[in-house]
């Protein structure tokens, strides 16, 4: 077949382009500039398409891929499968051609669904596991700054019967995630690790669930220190996630649970200056949500992250850095999410906030999440399924 007479002129055309992404995302890394997200992110989803896979396909063989048949390009499922489990390329993604090639780029695979205040792609959270030789390592908690945080929670306490049903299941993920000004000697986000829980993210978890009782909403709270329990089966820091997948299966099988909410709590590592919010004159953890999309509830849990997100913005202005989708090339992409519809992952904090800023924190996700909860559970029983 004859070869088109605009065919170099159109690959020098995405040649110069993909050099102009190259530089463009190298100066947002290396230069951490602060430029509008929501433009960036647009360019960049601007280049899913059919027909740049096309390209790079005909580019290395005119016969088989003329331009005038691009309804080749029409794949069914199974080919894009096949495809992307032999290459690891996304025929839909143009971005995985690129992926391991351009520093920083796979960062972009985690979409701002909502961005909360200062939120940008400069900001997105990202996950990593430290080994596990290193979660071992006991750090020595700071008794006095302990001792000095406030015990009174925020909330009511109002009193009711013990919850006839168990409805809400909280866990911690990564139990070691703890917080510096909790620990003696600590100084670098990495040191923020503890196996103590008064210092660690499920203390978080034993402020809410003692909240939602007292709201009258049974909880079934899980404390299994996950360096412990990784360690006596012999695994690594990366299959966290299998394990308390198990933890939730185990729960949810229990006869006397009813199980519909889940939260997976987590502390992120960014600083202080991201982390911390003031308002009305106390400073409160910033949260955020992250909502897996590698399985086929996603979208209900979406909406469910989405609403809290709202509701909590509403009484707490900028307590919430917004609403993140993750797949698995950045992070686990499932995050246990596909046992409910009404699952969720959040982040509560970061490496320097302290006791009283994380329980303000807890506080407010509870009041609003105990609100959310019975407004739900009133409508269902207006219309028959409670």
């Amino acid at each position: 077949m004859k070869r088109s007479a605009n065919q170099p002129k159109y690959l020098s055309s995405f040649i110069v382009a993909l050099i102009i992404m190259y530089l463009l995302i190298g100066t947002i890394i290396f230069m951490n500039l602060k430029i509008d997200s929501v433009v960036l992110q647009k360019s960049i989803n601007n280049i899913y398409s059919k027909d740049v896979f096309a390209h790079f396909l005909r580019a290395e063989n005119h016969y088989f891929y003329p331009k005038e048949t691009d309804e080749l390009f029409t794949l069914s499922n199974a080919t894009k499968m096949a495809i992307q489990l032999a290459t690891s390329v996304k025929p839909t993604d143009a971005r995985t051609f690129l992926g391991n090639e351009l520093p920083g780029l796979r960062l972009y695979d985690t979409e701002i669904i909502i961005a909360g205040e200062g939120t940008d792609l400069t900001t997105l959270p990202y996950e990593s596991s430290p080994p596990t030789e290193v979660l071992l390592e006991e750090r020595k908690v700071a008794e006095e700054k302990l001792k000095q945080t406030e015990s009174n929670s925020s909330e009511d306490n109002t009193q009711f019967s013990p919850p006839q049903k168990k409805t809400v299941y909280i866990y911690q993920t990564h139990s070691w995630e703890s917080f510096l000004p909790l620990l003696e000697d600590a100084q670098v986000p990495n040191d923020a690790i503890s196996n103590d829980e008064r210092a660690n993210v499920i203390g978080l978890g034993k402020r809410m669930s003692q909240n939602l009782l007292n709201k009258g909403i049974g909880v079934v709270h899980d404390t299994t220190n996950m360096t412990k329990t990784l360690n006596e089966k012999g695994m690594r820091s990366t299959k966290a996630y299998s394990v308390s997948g198990n933890l939730v299966e185990a729960a949810v099988s229990e006869k006397e649970n009813e199980l519909t909410y889940f939260i997976d709590i987590h502390r992120d590592s960014a600083r202080k200056n991201l982390t911390t919010k003031n308002i009305n004159g106390e400073d409160y953890a910033r949260l955020y949500f992250v909502v897996g999309k590698e399985h086929n509830k996603y979208l209900e849990n979406l909406d469910t992250a989405k609403e809290l997100h709202k509701r909590l913005e509403a009484k707490y202005p900028g307590i919430s850095r917004g609403v993140f989708l993750k797949t698995k090339s950045e992070g686990n992409g499932v995050y246990n999410q596909d046992v409910s519809n009404k699952a969720m992952l959040i982040e509560i904090g970061g490496v320097d906030n302290d006791l009283n800023e994380l329980y303000r924190s807890v506080d407010a996700f509870t009041e609003v999440f105990s609100e959310y909860y019975w407004e739900l559970s009133e409508a269902k029983e207006v219309n028959g399924n409670g």
